[in-house]
């Protein structure tokens, strides 16, 4: 699928440790809510709302499209339907990061809710303490039925919203495709061949190390068949990739090495151990074998050699050029196409055909942060009876991907019917519109949750997400032996701030090694160095932090 998320934002007070007083900037007075839950009757909460309401809410919208939130077709929806009124402040997604610095240190500039702030925990604990954004776990109980389904059928989604003090400070994004070793963020960089090229060559898809190696071979000596063959313009890249970041990193390839960890979590480089211990992947023997195999492959010019420092655009760019045998990301269309790419197995190596599933995917899509409600709310209570229907299986779909019935060219979705002859949102075919720019067109994100039950119920599955799980359940699933990935945990703030101090040291060393060891070779000549290295950076209490938070995620 091609991913549209919105980027988590961590935005770091002006002043840390302040806490907000009553007096605002500029001397006049704001009445911040204390956190006491403040109870309603359920009268006063009933939509539409007999006598019209007015909130005030927060949300960034990508650049290029719709400024004025009230001018979608889903939020017009919303206001009929509830007779609630929003007054939004509206920011262009790409100055978000910034601006809301100035306003979360500002009483003054807050709202009563912000809609798509995607905090971390260290931002969510943060800004409780300094009082400025209030616990919800009071109103989630009383007044957001739909919430509280999903967090009751699916308790995992509570204990992941739950910090450490017992209080939930915001309100979760979910998107369910898959479960488990079916779920779709099961595999980020996903690699992926060229068949036509296959083809052409009388070439067998790969599925050991040494096979794959005789196909970079093979295409690299056929170079200028493949060209004259396929027109192609440019010089042929045997392989090609974005070494260290995320879906375009190589590291799918090196699973079956050693231990067979490989490095699925490319930012923490941590795996889960079938008896539950937390290990540093990027400290065991598969890695450093596995390494040294690219490394081979780059000796004999078998990957792109600006792989260690290109952007996304070239690596598009020379993708839509159709000059890759072999690429990695989250789908084909986002760098060539479908029709030319298939997804590329699991290698073996020694006998061994293994993959370790991405970190946190098992609760498949989640983000702890999306949605707050702020300390100048007067009726809570009423903030979050409104976006409890964010969670209406009817609404999230909309909300996450577009909706239907717009006035423009533009429809994610035509109206139709499931099998009980009941409305559901029947996913439209696009042509030849991006369906990024569509879904950026019509959604507004927000607090949402998509279950795998709505599909054929409330909503389809979009298509592009389709053949995505369809391949994990084909060619991934199958060899993800491993039972556990670390899961999303919501750390205190003391124990943030010192993971995020030992990551920075122990990122950095394993991102630069990494490059220069597939590059330059000598990561045999180096290994000792580098481990001790980690160990002086604080490796063994990095790991000891996520240990304890795992061992307390088991033990509840």
């Amino acid at each position: 699928m091609i991913r549209k998320y919105m980027k988590r934002v961590t935005a770091a007070v002006l002043a840390a440790g302040m806490a907000f007083s009553l007096a605002a900037c500029g001397g006049s007075e704001i009445e911040l809510n204390d956190g006491t839950f403040k109870p309603m009757d359920a009268s006063e909460l009933q939509f539409p709302q007999p006598e019209g309401t007015t909130l005030t809410g927060m949300i960034s919208y990508p650049a290029n499209t719709e400024p004025s939130p009230n001018n979608r077709t889903i939020f017009k929806r919303l206001e009929e339907k509830t007779n609630v009124h929003i007054e939004w402040n509206a920011i262009p997604g790409n100055q978000w990061g910034e601006k809301i610095q100035t306003i979360m240190a500002d009483p003054k500039s807050l709202t009563d809710f912000i809609f798509t702030a995607g905090f971390g925990e260290n931002d969510l604990l943060r800004f409780a303490q300094q009082q400025v954004i209030i616990p919800l776990e009071e109103y989630i109980d009383a007044y957001m039925p739909n919430l509280k389904g999903v967090f009751d059928k699916y308790p995992e989604y509570r204990k992941m919203s739950t910090a450490a003090d017992g209080h939930i400070y915001s309100l979760p994004w979910i998107e369910q495709l898959g479960s488990n070793k079916t779920a779709i963020q099961t595999v980020d960089n996903m690699s992926f061949i060229n068949k036509k090229w296959l083809d052409d060559l009388k070439l067998e898809v790969p599925e050991t190390v040494e096979e794959f190696e005789a196909v970079l071979i093979a295409f690299r000596d056929n170079a200028e068949k493949l060209k004259q063959d396929f027109g192609i313009e440019g010089d042929i890249i045997p392989m090609s990739c974005i070494v260290n970041d995320g879906g375009q990193d190589p590291s799918i390839l090196i699973n079956g090495f050693g231990e067979g960890y490989g490095d699925a979590d490319k930012g923490r480089h941590i795996a889960v151990t079938d008896d539950k211990k937390v290990i540093f992947a990027a400290a065991q023997e598969g890695f450093k074998e596995g390494i040294k195999w690219l490394h081979s492959l780059a000796e004999q010019g078998l990957i792109d050699p600006e792989c260690y420092t290109h952007e996304w655009s070239q690596y598009v760019a020379k993708g839509k050029a159709h000059r890759y045998g072999v690429f990695f990301s989250w789908d084909p269309a986002n760098i060539d196409n479908l029709e030319d790419f298939i997804p590329l197995p699991p290698l073996e190596v020694n006998g061994q055909r293994i993959l370790t599933p991405q970190n946190g995917s098992f609760t498949s899509g989640y983000d702890r942060g999306r949605c707050v409600v702020t300390a100048v709310a007067k009726q809570p209570a009423l903030v979050c009876a409104w976006l409890d229907q964010m969670y209406d299986p009817f609404q999230s779909p909309q909300n996450n991907w577009g909706t239907y019935g717009e006035d423009d060219e533009f429809d994610i979705f035509v109206l139709g019917k499931n099998a009980d002859g009941e409305d559901m949102l029947q996913h439209a075919p696009l042509g030849d519109a991006s369906p990024v720019e569509v879904r950026e067109a019509e959604a507004v994100g927000g607090p949402l949750a998509i279950l795998d039950e709505y599909y054929g119920v409330y909503v389809t599955c979009p298509d592009d997400a389709q053949y995505r799980l369809d391949w994990i359940e084909e060619f991934y699933t199958p060899y993800m032996t491993r039972n556990y990935v670390y899961p999303n945990v919501f750390m205190s703030q003391e124990d943030v701030k010192q993971l995020s101090n030992l990551q920075a040291d122990i990122e950095k060393l394993v991102r630069t090694k990494k490059s220069a060891w597939i590059r330059d070779g000598g990561v045999d000549e180096e290994w000792d160095e580098y481990l001790k290295s980690l160990e002086s950076y604080g490796l063994q209490e990095y790991l000891a932090l996520f240990q304890k938070y795992l061992d307390a995620y088991f033990a509840e």
